[in-house]
């Protein structure tokens, strides 16, 4: 997530690509990005990259991010830096905690997809301003949509959205396999379905409508596409979608 989003961050206009430091203990990740945008600094260490930052996003697993803090927050310039995690899981408050309580912090729960800056992020904060939670959403929102939300619906952001995309792929390869069975080809019937989920965005966008408005649209009495959704439900469609978004918080 962390290469994700330096990418993202170089492809905007923001942010001055020379102002974007990159640490990773792997050296093959961080020549990746160096390829393909230069002017991105990289290190494999982690108190060179923060020492003369603005903002320090801790973009690690869960378990990593106590024995991270404790090696930068020394280097840090001071308590006005801003703190951004993306592991899953750790509280505003906990990161505070490994702070000292002097910055501001924030948790941030992007996508995959912010890589090609369409990504859906959350952001709580614990300890900022007004003119914090707008600059750091205005960050986000060039990297895909962003929205500032209580502490406690961040799980549900979560699932939605991170876990949600990995759930978007598997309809999309589900609809790909239907479409081989039904006589496509299969890049045929990937693209179909990717342009088809586009359209149906884009409606919704477009119109600012509830998805059953657009179902009944294209719905008619005794009509394929009503077969074909109350087979969907008739195998546990909807419950299977619900059950696991729960199952992700």
């Amino acid at each position: 997530m962390g290469g994700a989003t330096a990418r993202g961050l170089a492809m905007g206009q923001r942010t001055d690509t020379r102002d974007i430091y990159v640490s990773n203990p792997g050296k093959g990740k961080l020549d990746a990005i160096k390829a393909a945008f230069p002017q991105v600094n990289i290190t494999q260490d982690n108190k060179e990259c923060v020492r003369q930052a603005d903002m320090v996003i801790l973009a690690v697993k869960p378990w990593k991010v106590e024995e991270l803090a404790k090696e930068v927050a020394p280097e840090l310039k001071n308590e006005k830096v801003i703190i951004g995690s993306m592991a899953a899981g750790i509280s505003t408050d906990k990161i505070a905690s490994l702070f000292g309580y002097q910055h501001p912090v924030y948790v941030i729960i992007p996508n995959t997809a912010i890589a090609v800056q369409q990504s859906m992020t959350f952001i709580t904060g614990r300890n900022t301003t007004p003119d914090m939670d707008s600059e750091v959403l205005a960050i986000f929102r060039e990297l895909g949509e962003a929205m500032l939300v209580e502490e406690r619906l961040i799980g549900a952001g979560m699932a939605l959205a991170s876990c949600g995309i990995a759930y978007a792929m598997r309809y999309i390869r589900a609809a790909t396999e239907g479409g081989v069975e039904l006589g496509m080809y299969a890049r045929d019937a990937q693209h179909i379905v990717e342009q088809t989920l586009r359209g149906a965005v884009a409606l919704l966008q477009a119109n600012q409508s509830h998805p059953e408005a657009e179902i009944d649209r294209v719905t008619t009495p005794g009509g394929i596409t009503i077969r074909g959704l109350n087979a969907m439900e008739e195998n546990g469609f909807t419950n299977s979608v619900i059950k696991g978004l729960k199952a992700s918080k």
